[in-house]
């Protein structure tokens, strides 16, 4: 057995001289044999369609136990849900097409939606929902009487193929071994702690610039995306991810304060001895979590700069947060105790939501959908429900992709690739059975060859779809009935859905990178004038900061994705809608003043009425805010130099405020 397991070590290894990926190929194989598993018991337990079990074997794999265990828990789910609305649908429209297919519609268009505004496996259960509806509902769609039938078919294959990834994962899957990026977030920790210090020391004359300033932030960016699914399986994995994002968004707000420092002004009292104090205490904790020993010790030095830099309030207050996270980030990635009321000090993690993106998702599943079935109503085409089907995954699944439209392309390529392997499965290889053990028996290579695509690199970004698509078609039914043509006819219908797919996403509310950062942009300002009119949306700082500094790192991620807008040019950008935010927060506390006279107060209302329509006129609002700073610049210098650098940034950046809208 030892050298058996060896002999196919080394065959693995081996392997990458001939183009595979031995990790993927590891996976993939062991995926391969699940599947092979889950057809076979489907099989025995007399499922019409045990092949549907080996698909949800494919679609349930995942390379560590806590993502095989939420995406199998949310499969199990999205499922459920699905094949309940599917017979739903059916028995509400009794045989009449196109009842059928305006439910669909609706029902695609609002998982669509929904699934855009979550994350990770969740977003997935809720597009698997949709396309679960779609599979119960299409594939019989002539007969209403046998839909519960078909229904209870989809819903246990469903849970055999589960129940199979999970028993076969769990025992060849490893455990998670800590967050990607852990390591790299520290480093950018340690190097602003140690720019930090030189401007603390310098008392604000040494600052970053835009350039660096957006490297740093592409870097948390790209760590950042990559976050949800290493959040799954456990309590202590998203409280890990939390903890990290928490400290990205502590590090953004200490490098926008750097960016700024020559315009912070130290009071007198903060003078060469503290801020040789604190610089010592930041390059200390810096070479502690460069060299990973005594982490702990790092959030303590972090307290001991802080209360050198007492004398210098805005110092001191950008400070105090950075200690904070990192010592939440210790208590989750090396169980150092938390001290108490820790939780409640902390700032928060608010993550971007796309709206807009969601609002056009949603709309352009249920106007593709209905289009495509009113056509497949009115021509009566045998493979309008291939068809349909395959556009429900695509406008469901693909429709949060930065740019599906360049997914099509592999998918495509996928799908044709599958549908040739079912044909000569169906063609060459079937007619050697004597009955259906023998179809299922023949099957089980031709899922081995498809986990060789999806190992190789040449194939692996189509090696899914063509699984996916083979074992779609390969139903085994004895005999076998459907002549060649039947057979290719079916086989192009299931092409021609992403082909569907592409058509949509290309000219129904296309998506685009240049869309979603324009849409993102849009988000950013159009929340600015939210504030502007409602003092309540305002009020908590905390909240819509957190939620700006997710926004701009995916804004700096998607334009260099875009290959647009330098990088420093966009975290420019971002940073500028900060300070309208925060002169914005400023001016609701001002206008709530009881001793503010009636020409300031007239002056408030004015500028917060102009930032309501910022999108609109950006030109018209820096005069009012500089009109105002020289109000209030006795009575509030700090106010009044936020409402001069907020009037600064809506002139430099006036076609980003304009073009947002």
């Amino acid at each position: 057995m030892s050298g058996a397991h060896h002999a196919y070590g080394r065959l693995i290894e081996a392997s990458a001289r001939w183009g595979f990926d031995p990790a993927r190929l590891r996976l993939h194989l062991r995926t391969a044999f699940a599947a092979c598993l889950a057809l076979l018991a489907a099989w025995q337990l007399g499922l019409e369609h045990p092949q549907w079990a080996a698909m949800t074997v494919w679609a349930a794999s995942q390379p560590l136990r806590g993502q095989l265990l939420e995406k199998s828990f949310f499969r199990v789910a999205g499922t459920v849900a699905g094949t309940a609305v599917g017979v739903g649908l059916v028995l509400l429209a009794q045989g009449d097409l196109l009842w059928l297919v305006l439910g669909l519609a609706v029902w695609l268009g609002l998982c669509a939606g929904v699934g855009n505004l979550q994350r990770g496996f969740m977003a997935y259960g809720t597009m698997l929902a949709g396309y679960s509806a779609a599979m119960v509902a299409l594939l019989d769609s002539g007969h209403p009487d046998q839909v519960f039938a078909l229904g209870q078919d989809r819903l246990f294959t469903a849970l055999t193929g589960v129940f199979m990834a999970l028993l076969v994962g769990w025992l060849f899957t490893p455990r998670g071994r800590g967050i990607p990026g852990n390591a790299e977030v520290r480093q950018l920790f340690a190097q602003l702690l140690r720019d930090l210090a030189d401007s603390l020391q310098a008392r604000g004359r040494y600052s970053l610039g835009s350039q660096e300033i957006a490297r740093r932030l592409l870097a948390m960016a790209m760590i950042e995306e990559g976050l949800d699914p290493h959040a799954a399986g456990s309590q202590r994995s998203r409280e890990a991810v939390h903890a990290l994002r928490r400290l990205m968004n502590v590090q953004i707000s200490a490098l926008l304060w750097l960016r700024d420092a020559p315009s912070q002004q130290p009071t007198q009292a903060f003078g060469e001895a503290q801020g040789l104090e604190a610089a010592q205490a930041l390059r200390e904790a810096a070479g502690l979590l460069e060299t990973r020993l005594a982490l702990h010790e790092a959030a303590a030095a972090l307290v001991r700069a802080r209360h050198a830099a007492q004398a210098w309030p805005g110092a001191a207050d950008m400070l105090a947060p950075l200690g904070l996270a990192l010592q939440a980030h210790l208590a989750a990635t090396h169980d150092v105790a938390l001290p108490p009321g820790h939780r409640a000090r902390q700032w928060p993690v608010v993550l971007h939501s796309d709206w807009l993106g969601a609002r056009r998702a949603m709309l352009r599943a249920a106007s593709a959908i209905a289009i495509v079935g009113l056509l497949w109503v009115a021509t009566g085409w045998s493979g309008g429900a291939y068809m349909l089907l395959g556009m429900s995954i695509m406008l469901t699944v693909f429709s949060g992709f930065d740019n599906p439209v360049a997914n099509m392309r592999h998918v495509t390529l996928g799908q044709a690739m599958g549908v040739l392997v079912a044909l000569a499965c169906q063609w060459l290889v079937w007619p050697f059975a004597g009955s259906q053990a023998g179809l299922v028996w023949l099957t089980l290579p031709f899922v081995f060859a498809g986990a060789l695509l999806f190992s190789h690199q040449r194939t692996m970004l189509s090696g899914y779809d063509c699984n996916m698509v083979l074992l779609l078609l390969l139903q085994p039914h004895y005999p076998q009935t459907a002549s060649f043509g039947h057979a290719l006819a079916m086989g192009l219908a299931v092409i021609s859905g992403p082909l569907a797919g592409w058509a949509a996403y290309r000219f129904i509310l296309p998506v685009t990178l240049q869309g979603r950062l324009q849409g993102l942009r849009s988000m950013m300002v159009h929340e600015l004038q939210d504030m502007a009119a409602t003092p309540q949306h305002a009020r908590n700082g905390r909240i819509w900061r957190a939620r700006l500094y997710h926004r701009l790192l995916r804004l700096v991620r998607l334009s260099e994705q875009a290959g647009g807008q330098r990088g420093g040019e966009v975290a420019e950008c971002g940073i500028a809608a900060l300070h309208v935010g925060r002169a914005i927060q400023a001016l609701h506390q001002l206008s709530e003043e009881a001793a503010l006279g009636d020409g300031t107060a007239r002056a408030v209302r004015a500028a917060l009425l102009r930032l309501r329509h910022l999108q609109q006129a950006p030109a018209a609002c820096p005069p009012l805010l500089r009109s105002l700073a020289r109000r209030v610049d006795a009575r509030h210098p700090a106010l009044a130099r936020q409402m001069r650098q907020a009037a600064h940034e809506i002139a430099q950046h006036e076609d980003f405020f304009r073009s947002a809208g």
